[in-house]
């Protein structure tokens, strides 16, 4: 099922029927372990309102209220050879394959809630960097208790010149205003979600696709329940927190973002998650 945050309410979407939940704070609704099961319970005594989907069309927010958004580096393949390459000048790729290899994998803060944007909100490049692209993301949401309750799709805006210059850079290169990006929903399953599920990204300029490709999330290196037991080892989320767990596709070097691009992140049994490019 998909939960959805909108000014009329909290929406659960449940096979297709639509369902406003009694509950009214973000917060402590999704932040529950065993979500699946206590959202299942509710929705037995509730009515379904087709009309609840003007709601999500309409009157949509971002899925978080006070949650922290962390992100996980070098997670893919791709995303490893990517940033050997444009650190190299900098003596900083040998880095990336170390962390590629180790055991302990790199994390690093995104954003808090409130520099954190949902789906239909602009996203930003920072204007002292002239090389940005964005990283679609699966995105664990864990709850307080350290398990993974629920999936969204994340837009990690990154200034691949300003990381590649130096990699203690990393903090000015990944978080800054407009430079998250979740939603549009948040999908609450029994299980994990399939391992074979897509990922895709569209970049429209103009109206026309300028770049566009997928993959499949079991590319990934590392597990999703190693990248939360990492990060909740000396961590605590009183709120629950949203976990980005790295990228597989980057566009070509010669590939950056403009002012007005639209960015689409699609993947499948969660939806699309929609951002214009602003300055």
């Amino acid at each position: 099922m998909k939960i959805y945050n909108t000014k009329k309410g909290i929406v659960i979407d449940n096979n297709g029927q639509l369902f406003l939940s009694n509950q009214t704070d973000w917060d402590k609704f999704i932040n529950r372990q065993g979500l699946f099961a206590a959202i299942s319970q509710e929705v037995a005594g509730l009515q379904a309102d087709a009309n609840l989907q003007s709601t999500i069309s309409n009157e949509l927010l971002k899925p978080i209220a006070n949650q922290e958004v962390w992100a996980s580096g070098v997670t893919y393949y791709r995303s490893r050879s990517a940033r050997i390459e444009e650190s190299k000048d900098a003596g900083g790729g040998t880095f990336y394959d170390r962390v590629y290899n180790a055991e302990r994998p790199e994390l690093f803060f995104k954003a808090p809630a409130y520099r954190t944007v949902g789906s239909g909100a602009d996203v930003r490049i920072r204007k002292d960097s002239k090389w940005n692209v964005p990283e679609p993301e699966l995105t664990l949401f864990v709850c307080s208790a350290g398990t993974i309750e629920g999936y969204t799709c994340g837009n990690d805006m990154s200034s691949r010149d300003i990381e590649g210059e130096n990699p203690l850079y990393l903090p000015q290169a990944k978080s800054y205003n407009g430079a998250c990006a979740i939603g549009p929903c948040i999908f609450v399953s029994e299980s994990p979600i399939k391992s074979d599920s897509k990922i895709g990204i569209e970049i429209l300029r103009g109206g026309s696709a300028a770049f566009a490709e997928e993959i499949s999330i079991d590319q990934m290196k590392r597990t999703h329940t190693e990248l939360v037991g990492y990060l909740t080892k000396e961590l605590d989320f009183e709120h629950g927190a949203f976990l980005m767990t790295g990228t597989g596709i980057i566009p070509a070097d010669e590939f950056t973002l403009n002012v007005g691009d639209v960015v689409k992140i699609t993947i499948e049994g969660i939806g699309t998650l929609e951002n214009t490019v602003k300055s």
